[in-house]
C-alpha cells in the first residue's frame, strides 16, 4: 500500500516524518479555496480537506492524506494573506487576543473517507510596531493561514495555546496516525 500526500507543505512532510512516514508521492490538489458566502471557519476547513482528498488521483493500492488549516477570529476566516498589508491586518486583528486554529484532516482509500478536525485556541501577545514590521520583513507570513507559522519567528508571539501544537503547524500528528490506521495504512511497522 502506498501513501500519497495531497499537500505541498514542507511542514506537513516534516510532521509525517515524526511518525516515521515518508509519502510515496506528493500530489498537491488544485482546488478553489474560496469560502462560500456565510460559511463558518470549521465547516469551511472540513470541506477543504474533503475536497482536496477527493480531487487527488489515486489507485486502488494508494491511501491519500490531505489537510487544511484555517485561522479563525470569531466567524472571520483568515486565509493566506495576499500581501504584506493583508498579513499586517490579520496580525493586528489577532494582537492581544485569542483566536482558533482549525486543522481538518481527510484520508481516502478508494471511495471511503475518514476525517477529523482539531480546534486549538491560541493567544497572541499584543504586538508593537517594531515586532510587527520586523516579522513582516522576514517574509515568514507568506503562504501561511492567518499570516503566521507558530514554528517560525512568530512563535515568539504565542505565549499560550490550548489544544494541539502540531495541528497549529498544519497536521495533528496523533489524529493523523489514527486516521491512517483506520484506513488500513500501517503506521507502526516492525520491518
Amino acid at each position: 500500500m502506498k501513501l500519497i500526500l495531497g499537500s505541498g507543505s514542507p511542514r506537513r512532510l516534516d510532521l509525517l516524518a515524526t511518525l516515521g512516514l515518508t509519502p510515496d508521492a506528493i500530489r498537491p490538489p488544485d482546488i478553489d479555496e474560496t469560502p462560500g458566502k456565510g460559511e463558518l471557519p470549521r465547516p469551511y476547513c472540513a470541506r477543504m480537506s474533503r475536497e482536496k482528498a477527493r480531487t487527488v488521483q489515486a489507485g486502488a493500492d494508494e491511501v491519500v492524506l490531505c489537510a487544511d488549516t484555517t485561522v479563525a477570529l470569531g466567524r472571520r476566516i483568515m486565509g493566506k494573506p495576499r500581501d504584506a498589508g493583508e498579513a499586517a491586518e490579520f496580525l493586528l486583528a489577532m494582537s492581544g487576543r485569542r483566536h482558533k486554529v482549525i486543522t481538518a484532516v481527510a484520508v481516502r482509500r478508494g471511495d471511503r473517507l475518514w476525517e477529523r478536525d482539531v480546534v486549538t485556541t491560541v493567544r497572541m501577545k499584543r504586538l508593537d510596531d517594531l515586532e510587527l514590521n520586523a516579522y513582516l520583513a522576514t517574509d515568514d507570513w507568506r503562504g501561511k493561514a492567518g499570516g503566521y507559522g507558530i514554528q517560525g519567528p512568530a512563535g515568539a508571539f504565542i505565549p499560550w495555546l490550548q489544544g494541539s501544537y502540531t495541528a497549529v503547524m498544519g497536521l495533528p500528528v496523533a489524529e493523523t496516525a489514527n486516521l491512517l490506521k483506520a484506513a488500513g495504512y500501517p503506521v507502526w511497522r516492525t520491518e
